[in-house]
């Protein structure tokens, strides 16, 4: 393959452009970046970059300095050609490709009827740096914070804003925080991280709307209540960016779907061609023995290395079977998570309703995920144990 052209200038994009030089591809390697801004990491955007602990300038990756790829930014992708092996793009001059590399990430999704009040100031969906610091400016006029979404991103700008001192109420429309993720206990053990510091914490109720005159003033909840709001952050999840992706025949359900070695599916089938990494991938996983789409950093990571490499290799290359891991970090609460969650939970280490315990998920008498609160090191162990397909529930304190 003489040109790769990648388009996502993300972190799976830039770790897979370093994977293809590592695994000998001295052709052309072409990055297509939808904003103006060379690539930055996004986990401290909801941390961080609020808290004025860290600058927009310190966000940039680290390139490896001979990369020697062309980085083409303020460049959407549009639309792509399979057989034509053509990316149309925003600027409307094709870009060829001999392999493809999809990272195009993911978006955040809306709340139903935001759009008529997108003229609505002081009201921010976190994505993308602007976004960031656009919050972090309006952090410094003391506001009222109304966070809708009491997941992971909500969650940790709602304690980042606390951390300021800032008034912040959590709008959650599920009876329980994450309840679909982790559970009933779980989700309630999160969820009391709000209610322990004093946030004010409205679960089982959705929003119906924003009120306001040119900029937002309150939050209308479907139960009637009016939340008074100087600044609404609408955290509600993302989907998967692949809107430029429809029409080009690849199969397309929750993500870009692809095989164990990230080939990109058209009609069931791999395309050669064309891979996935990072968060607009869902792949079939060889140790789950399932389609999944993991929204995570170190998956951003391990995707981009593998993909590049099966786009080089083919299944010469191994397929991805990674046990997903991600953190957050909420308060002085330290949450990971390794593998997936399963329908048998089993505390393995201390307690739920103690600062620092660990719960492990099973499938089938397998198992296959741990969460954790405040134990770093152990946690780690229980991500090697589902890698070696462990038993459930695992010995404790392994």
């Amino acid at each position: 393959m003489s040109r790769i052209v990648i388009v996502g200038a993300s972190l799976a994009g830039i770790r897979a452009a370093e994977a293809l030089r590592r695994e000998g591809h001295d052709g052309e390697i072409v990055l297509l970046g939808a904003e103006p801004h060379p690539p930055y990491d996004r986990p401290p955007l909801s941390k961080q970059l609020l808290a004025g602990q860290m600058t927009r300038d310190q966000l940039e990756l680290r390139v490896d300095p001979g990369l020697e790829a062309e980085l083409r930014l303020s460049t959407r992708a549009v639309g792509l050609d399979v057989d034509r092996r053509k990316v149309m793009t925003d600027l409307g001059e094709p870009v060829p490709f001999d392999g493809l590399v999809v990272a195009t990430g993911a978006h955040p999704r809306t709340l139903p009827g935001l759009a008529a009040l997108a003229g609505l100031e002081g009201v921010v969906m976190l994505r993308t740096v602007e976004d960031g610091l656009t919050l972090r400016r309006a952090f410094d006029a003391r506001p009222r914070v109304v966070v809708v979404g009491a997941g992971f991103i909500g969650s940790e700008v709602a304690a980042t804003a606390h951390g300021l001192g800032l008034e912040v109420t959590v709008v959650e429309a599920l009876p329980v925080p994450m309840v679909r993720a982790i559970g009933i206990e779980l989700g309630q053990r999160c969820g009391r991280l709000h209610l322990d510091h004093g946030v004010d914490l409205r679960l089982g109720v959705g929003v119906t709307g924003l009120l306001g005159n040119g900029h937002v003033e309150g939050v209308q909840l479907e139960n009637g209540t009016v939340i008074a709001a100087d600044l609404v952050v609408i955290g509600v999840g993302v989907a998967p960016t692949t809107d430029w992706l429809e029409g080009s025949g690849l199969d397309l359900v929750d993500g870009l779907r692809c095989d164990q070695w990230c080939r990109a599916l058209s009609g069931g089938r791999p395309v050669p061609t064309v891979v996935g990494a990072g968060d607009v991938a869902r792949w079939d996983h060889p140790l789950f023995g399932e389609a999944v789409r993991v929204e995570h950093w170190t998956n951003a990571v391990e995707q981009g290395h593998s993909a590049a490499a099966a786009l080089l290799r083919g299944e010469q290359a191994p397929p991805f079977a990674p046990v997903p891991y991600f953190w957050s970090d909420q308060y002085e609460t330290k949450i990971q998570f390794v593998g997936r969650p399963g329908p048998e939970m089993r505390v393995v280490e201390g307690s739920v309703d103690d600062d620092r315990f660990v719960v492990a998920f099973g499938r089938e008498d397998r198992l296959v995920g741990a969460l954790s609160f405040n134990r770093p090191a152990r946690i780690m162990r229980y991500r090697a144990l589902i890698a070696e397909g462990s038993r459930f529930p695992p010995p404790t304190h392994v």
